[in-house]
This record gives structure tokens, C-alpha cells and sequence, in this order.
């Protein structure tokens, strides 16, 4: 599908004012002459492609856009800045926690309003900020994605083990069935490993009760 007229010149726009705004330039050893250095030009068009993303008018376009914004080589910390944006502005106000650590983003689901007690199919009140993940996943597709299951430390180890599995297969499940490549995505339990809060009392239970999405970039050759 080709991109119109006006989307052309306003992207041709967009990226003549970026590279224009980085002002930075290195000297060439071999020429003398002064030239804008390659990670500030690919940094620059980069995010300028990064930031068009959201203005594709389907889902086919904004996939191609997205390949593009990972090819063209924005710079991991620039990829991970523009995603990061995304998620916190599709999940405010949802009760998932965005932590940045790093060139890594974690998302933190807390089992409360993911799973019913002792259950690992999705409470169907979750399926539309799953939606919303999976939107913003979907357009970077230079990142890999664990899904890792936790439980509190309230019955057998054992099914603890498994339950965390079953929950973190449950999270990748509905991601593949958003269209999130399931090469992309590695489920993992750790049971009651792990925990974030005392296991003492009930509110710090239901925090170790969670599943958290670590999305961490994937550097592709030039």
C-alpha cells in the first residue's frame, strides 16, 4: 500500500526539520569536511518515523511503518522512549504499573484485576487494557516480550509453579490472538519466587499475585 502525496512530503518535512534541529555534526578524519553524525541522522529520522506511527490509517500500514521505525535505526533508548510514552498514555488510570529500568520497560499487572482468586483465565474486565498493550506492541516490533506469573506463597509449591504458568500462558495466549508474533513472546512461571511485599498480610499478597511484561529491544543489523 503506498503512501499518499501529502503523507510523503509532510514526512520529507518532518525529517528535514529533525535533522536540521540535532545541529550536530563530527568531522570527517579522511575529508576535513563536516558531516551530521550517522547516530544523531538515523536518531533523528528515526523518531520522526517512531512518532508518525499512530497517524496510519489501518493496521497493515501501521505495520509497515512500525518495521520501518526499527530498520531505519532510531537508537534503542529513543525506540524504548517512544513506546514508553505510548503504554503510559494507553494504560493511566488502568492499575498497571509502567517501570522503566534501562533500555527495558516492565509492565506491572496486579492479579486483582487480571485473574479471579486462584483462577488463570483472564477476568474478562481486563481484556480491554490487554487491547491496549497489544495496540502499542503491535507497531514495535523490535522488541522481545517475557510474560512471567507470580503467586503469594499461600498454598503448595508445587501448584503455585503451575498456576504462575498457566497465568503467564494466558497473558502470551490473548497477545498472539492480538496479532503479537509468538516469536516475540516467552511465558514464563516463577511461583511464589520473588515476591515484591511481605507475604504477611493480605494486601501485600495480593501485590506478590501479579504478571509482569518485560519488553526489552532487539538491535537489528544495518
Amino acid at each position: 500500500m503506498k503512501m499518499s502525496t501529502p503523507v510523503i512530503k509532510t514526512l520529507a518535512a518532518a525529517i528535514a526539520a529533525a535533522m536540521i534541529g540535532t545541529g550536530c555534526t563530527v568531522l570527517d578524519p579522511y575529508t576535513g569536511e563536516e558531516k551530521t553524525s550517522k547516530a544523531v541522522k538515523y536518531g533523528a529520522i528515526g523518531a520522526v518515523v517512531c512518532g508518525l506511527i499512530g497517524t496510519s490509517k489501518n493496521k497493515e500500514t501501521a505495520g509497515k511503518a512500525a518495521l520501518g521505525c526499527g530498520a531505519i535505526g532510531a537508537g534503542i533508548g529513543a525506540y524504548m522512549d517512544h513506546q514508553e510514552k505510548e503504554l503510559r498514555e494507553e494504560l493511566a488510570g488502568t492499575g498497571v504499573g509502567v517501570q522503566r529500568e534501562g533500555d527495558q520497560i516492565h509492565l506491572i499487572m496486579p492479579g486483582d484485576i487480571t485473574f479471579e482468586t486462584d483462577r488463570y483465565d483472564i477476568n474478562g474486565d481486563f481484556f480491554p487494557v490487554l487491547d491496549s498493550v497489544s495496540k502499542v506492541l503491535y507497531k514495535y516490533v523490535d522488541t522481545n516480550l517475557r510474560v512471567a506469573g507470580f503467586t503469594d506463597s499461600v498454598g503448595a509449591d508445587a501448584y503455585n509453579q503451575e498456576l504462575s504458568e498457566k497465568r503467564a500462558s494466558s497473558v502470551a495466549n490473548y497477545l498472539r490472538q492480538r496479532e503479537i508474533a509468538s516469536g516475540r513472546l516467552q511465558p514464563v512461571g516463577y511461583g511464589e519466587k520473588y515476591p515484591v511485599a511481605p507475604n504477611e498480610t493480605a494486601d501485600g499478597r495480593a501485590l506478590n499475585r501479579r504478571v509482569e511484561l518485560t519488553i526489552t529491544a532487539v538491535e537489528r543489523a544495518e
